[in-house]
């Protein structure tokens, strides 16, 4: 089984930035494709972007498209969220989650494992 643990969330003000992190534990990350999601209050969890297992594939929500930028480095055991142009609307706690197959999937229930969660505030 695989812990992940996020980390970079905090108060940003409309059109700043912010980097998360995802750093796993007790397997290799390189074995799990990878997701981000984001669940604002008194809404549904959501799909942000996907990752495959290699980095070679990805796949982001029209919401954050042109906007945010995943990545991985499997060394590091750390999947990235590059989050720019923030808007206030992109408040919610966002979580890593991973799954252990090749392609990312978009659904919640496409995920075996997800962390705790980190909070993202945008200020307008």
């Amino acid at each position: 089984q695989v812990q992940l643990v996020e980390s970079g969330g905090g108060l940003v003000q409309a059109g700043g930035s912010l980097r998360l992190s995802c750093a796993a534990s007790g397997r290799t990350l390189s074995s799990y494709a990878m997701g981000w999601f984001r669940q604002a209050p008194g809404k549904e969890r959501e799909f942000v972007v996907g990752i495959s297992r290699s980095g070679g594939t990805t796949a982001y929500a029209d919401s954050v498209k042109g906007r945010f930028t995943i990545s991985r480095d499997n060394a590091k055991n750390t999947v990235y969220l590059q989050m720019n142009s923030l808007k206030p609307e992109d408040t919610a706690v966002y979580y890593c989650a991973a799954r252990p197959f090749v392609l990312a999937g978009t659904s919640i229930r496409a995920y075996n494992y997800w962390g705790q969660g980190t909070q993202v505030t945008v200020s307008s």
